[in-house]
């Protein structure tokens, strides 16, 4: 599409201020057996913050559905559907585990017709699963954008569209969906604009399906106000990023108290502290990893990305990502932006065949890259979007001189300020786009 669309006044779907007082003193948030034989049915909820919503529930005695992929043990990620169940049944609860992968209707259909065969309906659903890609849009490829969209947006409308009929039998329905308020301050899309659209499809769900089932069903999104710890935490922020976030128990005592709301309470974007203030909850501490210690903001609430990337970096972490300026900033970027990328064509990419990494050293450091294998080409910050033929390790000044005719790549590498892995006969070729680039310098 070409039409665009501009934006002068920053906009967030209000938050939750209607939710009424139900004093519990100052520590977490009790069970009152609310959920006592509800059946609630959990995409994601073999680990993190779905299965943390799972043992809430299940201390009421509920029923949970554990639809997830994960049913073998995984190298890097804790937990499966079984290990979440033995869990969910120790602490009160009943479980019933369901391979669901949520792009595959029939999966979903199937967990669904189990849950209404073993528990006789469906009274909850919690659109937890969800994918994450925090990179540009021409570092992003089609299939981790497919595979965002697909999880994130379509799997949640899906796996709705098939609970819903079971959910409008029950006396108290809800749909509860893990995404953010619609926040369209543009801050939010730049640098991470399929992550975003996927994201916000389901808070676009949440609006939608509010709407069309008032009365009949609850359909509301949650987000937290502070980054949480997870596994997916972990990764994004690296080392020392956990004593930043609060536990996952808060996001679960959240949605906890949104499903003791009836159905008139819907359409609404909550904030897990705010709707938890409701509640007489006063010491957040409890829910810290590290109480006292400064905490993360999460995403969506009107923190600039890189301000929490460095955030995240004074406070002892390493960032897996830079968000809104991913080493965007400087004179490789404006090579890269305004020189590389405009002479890519497929005619370069015919003649040329060949991924080009480089790993810059200096006061510019940083990885990029240039396709020049596939489709008319692409060049960015980050690692190229399929295995490089050609890694060339280097001074970020010289990489610039290389760029500009005043280094030859030969002498650079005979000089040992060039270091080549790969194909040697793909790294000189290089030097055609070098050529075409200095004119334009």
């Amino acid at each position: 599409c070409s039409v665009r669309v501009e934006f002068n006044v920053t906009r967030s779907a209000s938050v939750v201020h209607s939710v009424p007082r139900h004093s519990t003193g100052d520590t977490m948030l009790q069970n009152t057996g609310k959920l006592a034989g509800y059946t609630i049915f959990i995409t994601g909820a073999s680990r993190g913050i779905g299965k943390a919503i799972a043992l809430k529930a299940a201390r009421d005695g509920a029923n949970v559905v554990i639809a997830a992929k994960t049913a073998d043990p995984h190298p890097k990620l804790p937990g499966t559907i079984y290990t979440a169940a033995a869990e969910i049944e120790a602490a009160g609860g009943k479980a019933l585990p369901c391979i669901v992968d949520v792009r595959d209707e029939k999966q979903i259909n199937n967990a669904v017709g189990k849950a209404v065969e073993k528990f006789g309906g469906i009274d909850i659903l919690v659109n937890n699963a969800s994918a994450i890609n925090l990179t540009g849009t021409l570092e992003t490829p089609m299939k981790k954008i497919d595979l965002m969209l697909g999880i994130n947006l379509r799997g949640t409308y899906l796996t709705s569209k098939l609970c819903i009929p079971h959910l409008l039998k029950s006396k108290n329905p809800h749909i509860l969906n893990l995404s953010p308020p619609l926040n369209l301050n543009p801050i939010w899309f730049k640098n991470h604009t399929a992550y975003t659209m996927a994201k916000y499809g389901m808070s676009m769900c949440v609006l939608g399906m509010a709407e069309e089932f008032k009365g009949s069903i609850a359909v509301n999104a949650l987000w937290p106000k502070t980054a949480i710890q997870t596994t997916l935490m972990d990764m994004l922020g690296g080392s020392g990023i956990d004593k930043q976030c609060r536990k996952v128990e808060i996001v679960a005592d959240a949605a906890y108290a949104i499903f003791k709301q009836p159905t008139s309470f819907t359409g609404q974007f909550v904030i897990d502290e705010d709707i938890l203030r409701k509640e007489g909850i006063r010491d957040f501490d409890v829910y810290a990893v590290e109480p006292d210690h400064p905490l993360l903001p999460d995403f969506f609430l009107d923190q600039k990305p890189e301000d929490l990337a460095r955030q995240m970096e004074e406070h002892g972490a390493t960032p897996a990502f830079k968000s809104a300026d991913s080493a965007a900033t400087g004179p490789v970027s404006d090579l890269f932006n305004n020189i590389i990328r405009g002479i890519l064509s497929p005619d370069i990419v015919k003649t040329t065949q060949g991924v080009y990494k480089f790993d810059l050293s200096g006061d510019h450091a940083g990885v990029w890259y240039i396709d020049l294998k596939n489709d008319a080409g692409s060049a960015g910050s980050g690692e190229p979007p399929v295995k490089a033929d050609v890694i060339m390790t280097l001074d970020s000044s010289d990489f610039i001189k290389m760029f500009e005719g005043k280094l030859k790549p030969t002498v650079a590498f005979m000089s040992g300020k060039l270091k080549i892995k790969g194909d040697m006969g793909l790294a000189m070729k290089l030097d055609k786009m070098m050529g075409m680039i200095k004119p334009k310098l």
